[in-house]
């Protein structure tokens, strides 16, 4: 609605004319002229209060074409179904997909029997769905009306969460077997010594002690190991930011991990003056653990080196190389895994607990590193970390690497 505005020249003529008229007729002017005024301001008073009708324009419906430009974007796979068919899709259904699927009837493009369910019905709702594109993906399928014709299908991906509860199931039931073998050990020894009185020999009382020991300290390694694995886990959002000296954290705890029985088998190759930003009591683990690694299932009398030298790209590379038998290319993608082991009767035979790369992969990954691990048959295996050096650091010239025992 608006006023009208316009001048009633029709009105105006007429209250000239009646004014003439009453002058004629003898009126007195001042009246007349008031008679005159008040008619013609009246006038102008109604036409400004007048309403006029505009047209109403109807609102834009949802076409095709506009919801096809709505959902383009959208970082979640969205696909406009007309009449069963898939009328359009937005990039990420199509990166998911495949361009191909668009005019395709929607059941054959889905071929899941969830999927398929949910719209023979032709009724909103949500369906997980299995395996829509890999084998183990998990999708949460929604579908939306929009108008009689159109609706849309929306697909949220629920694989990572699956994939953690899975991990967890995993984890609980690895950990409870780990914790559950030392036990049983040092029970069964416990009860033998507990039945036999004095039926057993002094030597022989020795051995089973010897082995309770041996299996408790097992399990205080594992114990160990899961509350480290567990602290770093929470703090791996926290990237640290602590200037250190990352040579003498590395020769401090690569020493720490020899032992005064290890150490002449150690080697140093070290560059000089390499600071990065990191966490010095996870550092020093992170170097027992490859050290000790190296150590375990290098060959006997062989030497562990460890080496740090300067890359191009402003990263410092830390390297532990063992002269072991060395792993077959198939386990080490799996290395890392948490009680992962090529060998578990070498690996708990040398109290190894399956955690240590676990714990190695997830400090490295908090100090915005990388994790390499290279290894050749016969020959030995070396595990490389790298680390973003601090911005001071970035500008210096390479330093001499210096060979130390």
């Amino acid at each position: 609605m608006e006023t009208r505005n316009s001048i009633p020249w029709f009105g105006v003529m007429a209250a000239l004319g009646t004014f003439g008229l009453l002058l004629v007729a003898g009126l007195d002017f001042a009246l007349a002229i008031a008679v005159a005024i008040l008619w013609i301001g009246t006038l102008f008073l109604a036409t400004m209060r007048t309403p006029v009708r505009q047209e109403i324009k109807p609102e834009k419906t949802l076409s095709r074409d506009n919801m096809s430009g709505l959902i383009e974007h959208a970082a979640t796979p969205l696909l406009l179904i007309e009449r069963n068919k898939i009328a359009d899709a937005n990039r990420a259904a199509r990166k998911m997909l495949g361009k191909h699927i668009i005019g395709q009837d929607v059941r054959v493009a889905f071929r899941q029997p969830e999927a398929i369910a949910l719209l023979d019905k032709g009724r909103d709702g949500t369906v997980m769905v299995h395996g829509l594109v890999r084998r183990r993906d998990i999708w949460r399928m929604q579908r939306q009306s929009i108008s009689d014709e159109l609706a849309v299908i929306e697909l949220v991906s629920r694989t990572a969460e699956a994939d953690i509860s899975r991990a967890h199931t995993d984890f609980v039931a690895n950990a409870s077997h780990e914790l559950r073998t030392p036990l049983a050990s040092i029970i069964g020894y416990v009860e033998t010594l507990d039945e036999a009185e004095d039926d057993l020999d002094l030597a022989t009382e020795k051995k089973f002690l010897a082995t309770i020991l041996r299996e408790a300290r097992r399990l205080q390694s594992l114990v160990s190991d899961l509350m480290s694995l567990s602290r770093v886990e929470a703090e791996k959002h926290d990237q640290p930011s602590e200037p250190i000296d990352l040579v003498a954290v590395v020769k401090r705890a690569a020493r720490d991990a020899a032992g005064s029985d290890r150490a002449a088998r150690l080697k140093f190759n070290l560059a000089e003056n390499v600071r990065i930003a990191g966490d010095t009591q996870q550092m020093e683990q992170l170097v027992r653990n490859l050290v000790d690694n190296a150590f375990k299932y290098g060959a006997e009398d062989a030497p562990v080196t460890v080496a740090i030298d300067r890359m191009t790209d402003n990263y410092a590379r830390l390297s532990v190389t063992d002269q072991g038998e060395g792993i077959a290319a198939e386990h080490i993608p799996y290395l890392t895994r948490r009680f992962y082991r090529t060998d578990p009767g070498r690996s708990r035979a040398s109290g190894g607990t399956g955690l240590g790369l676990a714990i190695v992969k997830h400090i490295v990954e908090r100090h915005r590193g990388r994790l390499d691990i290279t290894s050749d048959v016969g020959v030995g295996t070396t595990i490389s970390a790298r680390f973003p050096l601090l911005e001071e650091e970035r500008a210096r010239e390479p330093a001499a690497i210096v060979s130390q025992n």
